[in-house]
């Protein structure tokens, strides 16, 4: 995997969840009418299309190599940021309330954890 990419995702996604928690605590709902939720969803986007990155290179190492880990275990930890990603936020624009950013919160801080996982099954530990 490229760790430089890891390390620029997480840091993205800490940031996104940062600012999901400044609505919360706001009493925003992510309405995508201001500015500040505008922005919001540009950082979750950009996320969004790092993932995929992630993921497409991510296959393409899994099949050419040659040691031996769990590649469904690799897949789905791919796979699953690419997948929570937008469902949260479009959970959080339904939900017109300040809950909506806290879907969005959690969503975005499950981002590093799988990041995190992924590297550990890549390094052989999982």
């Amino acid at each position: 995997m490229i760790d430089s990419l890891a390390v620029a995702l997480t840091v993205l996604a800490l940031v996104a969840a940062a600012w999901a928690l400044l609505l919360v605590v706001l009493d925003k709902p992510l309405t995508l009418e201001t500015k500040l939720t505008l922005g919001i969803a540009g950082v979750v986007v950009l996320l969004e299309v790092g993932l995929l990155v992630q993921a497409v290179i991510g296959v393409v190492r899994l099949v050419g190599l040659d040691r031996d880990i769990s590649g469904p275990t690799f897949v789905g930890y791919l796979v699953a940021p690419v997948l929570v990603l937008p469902l949260a936020g479009f959970w959080a624009l339904a939900e017109r309330s300040r809950w909506g950013a806290s879907v969005l919160l959690v969503g975005c801080l499950s981002v590093p954890v799988m990041i995190l996982r992924l590297h550990q099954v890549w390094a052989g530990h999982g």
